[in-house]
């Protein structure tokens, strides 16, 4: 176990690569990001993929990012962020009628949200809205400034090095 978590800065190193080297301009691979992040929060699991590549296909913007930023949730988060984003959502919008640990013990599927009856349906959906409120500009600032930081170093790189 140690081993897998000594090799995580040199994963985070790739992505970080592969994020920077995508031949695109910085703002679409920043918007690819941004929707996979507002996907990843807005859409339930299970759909984000068939939703976020054909439109990052679509409005021509970074696969890559649209795919990975959907990560956010993701088997291991899923049973943290769904459970939160649904129960502060109820509590606003509809007074708090479903509790937290209720939310806690369900299985994080369609079926199992629907079982739960369209209150909590409804709940889940602006609680995703509201963090991606959060979740998509902060990704999309984040994501071009390390594209724009890299390139712009790699630039100066480039004319230091065939400078005489």
């Amino acid at each position: 176990m140690k081993r897998r978590f000594a090799r995580l800065p040199a994963r985070f190193a790739l992505l970080r690569r592969k994020i920077v080297r995508e031949r695109l301009s910085a703002e679409a691979i920043a918007a690819g990001w941004a929707l996979g992040m507002f996907i990843g929060c807005a859409v339930p699991f299970g759909l984000q993929l068939i939703v976020s590549v054909p439109l990052a296909i679509k409005f021509k913007i970074s696969k890559i990012g649209a795919t990975l930023g959907t990560f956010i949730t993701n088997p291991l988060t899923i049973i943290f962020i769904y459970p939160a984003q649904t129960y502060a959502a109820n509590r606003i919008f509809f007074g708090g009628s479903i509790s937290f640990e209720r939310l806690r013990n369900i299985e994080w599927d369609f079926d199992s949200v629907c079982a739960l009856g369209g209150e909590a349906f409804l709940s889940f959906i602006a609680g995703g809205l509201v963090i991606a409120a959060f979740a998509t500009p902060l990704a999309y600032f984040i994501v071009k400034a390390l594209v724009v930081k890299y390139r712009q170093a790699k630039t100066t790189h480039l004319a230091n090095s065939t400078a005489p």
